[in-house]
């Protein structure tokens, strides 16, 4: 059943045509289905994941790092702060119930991806993902509670039940991206006290290095690690996680890559005993958590903000984003 938005209800919206394209347009503000709440946009932070659809194009406006108010008068969450929890999840599964919500077995869709995103002046958003944002949470910091937080902190959670700062000795963290520079700090809140990074961005290196890392070179091979925590998506670089990461180690795998990833059988695979992790996203449970790192950090976690601007000028920061020119710009609309 769908509860239908007002007539004549139109907003603005970026359209990812494919071919490295973005226009803006007046589209229908989308419905409402049921459980769902409009949320007006107030920030959603740009995503080096949206780079396949900005290459392939988009079925549905993108943007999933939201936050925004609820925009519903007479419901009790209207003109309240939300980030937007991107995974739809049932809160029946054995899943849910376990507390894995970003794993539900009964909804396999995401926010920005298989529905209408933030590159937009309003989202509808099922209710169970709206996640309530203290005021002493600036609007511009809003959106880090989500991707550059809550994936890079539930990837060093979980791990940190298997290579504890206690055994771990030095931590690489291969990649310096937003998730990156966020697993550093969510590695040193967490105790680990000896972290090494490894990315050619000189610029992303320096500030990994502010936030207490030391310079690792790329691709190098003469020292081992019980904890690699893999941010790039480079197949090099998950490749160079299972050389060096030491018996009983984990290898953590967090940035993406869709292309096929081949790994050769060989004796540096196959003669020891070492964790390969996957982590997604992040459970509910952990929101609070990712509020505390984010006030923990707040002075290091606005040093990745580093640009500001409205939906006409998208298509351009996008594209300047896409060349590394940006490390976490803000698309604003206030």
């Amino acid at each position: 059943m769908l509860i239908s938005t007002p007539p004549n209800s139109i907003m603005d919206a970026a359209v990812f045509h494919g071919h490295e394209r973005i226009t803006i347009e007046r589209v229908a503000i989308p419905d409402l289905g049921k459980g769902d709440v409009l949320v007006r946009v107030l920030r959603t932070a740009l995503c080096g994941s949206d780079f396949k659809l900005w290459h392939r194009g988009a079925a549905f406006t993108a943007g999933h790092e939201i936050f925004g108010v609820v925009e519903q008068p007479g419901h009790p969450m209207h003109g309240k702060r939300c980030a937007v929890y991107i995974p739809l999840h049932c809160d029946r599964c054995a899943a849910c119930k376990r507390g894995d919500t970003q794993m539900c077995l009964e909804v396999s869709s995401l926010i920005g991806w298989n529905r209408p995103g933030g590159y937009a002046e309003y989202v509808p958003v099922p209710e169970n993902c709206l996640l309530p944002v203290p005021d002493d949470i600036e609007d511009s910091l809003a959106p880090l509670l989500l991707d550059v937080i809550g994936t890079s902190g539930h990837a060093v959670r979980f791990v940190n039940r298997i290579v504890s700062p206690q055994q771990a000795g030095p931590v690489l963290v291969t990649g310096a991206g937003p998730v990156g520079l966020g697993v550093v700090l969510a590695l040193k809140s967490c105790g680990y006290d000896d972290i090494r990074v490894a990315d050619p961005n000189v610029v992303r290196l320096k500030i990994a290095q502010s936030f207490g890392a030391k310079p690792h070179p790329v691709g190098d091979s003469s020292e081992r690690f019980a904890l690699i925590v893999e941010c790039s998506g480079a197949h090099a670089a998950r490749n160079l996680g299972i050389e060096v990461v030491l018996p009983h180690g984990a290898v953590v795998l967090v940035g993406e890559n869709a292309a096929p990833w081949t790994i050769a059988e060989g004796p540096v695979f196959r003669r020891k005993d070492f964790y390969m992790i996957r982590t997604f996203y992040f459970p509910l449970a952990d929101f609070a958590s990712n509020i505390e790192l984010l006030r923990r950090h707040k002075e290091e976690y606005r040093q990745l903000v580093d640009g500001e601007f409205g939906l006409s000028a998208l298509p351009e920061n996008f594209a300047r984003f896409a060349q590394g020119e940006l490390i976490k710009p803000v698309l604003a609309l206030d």
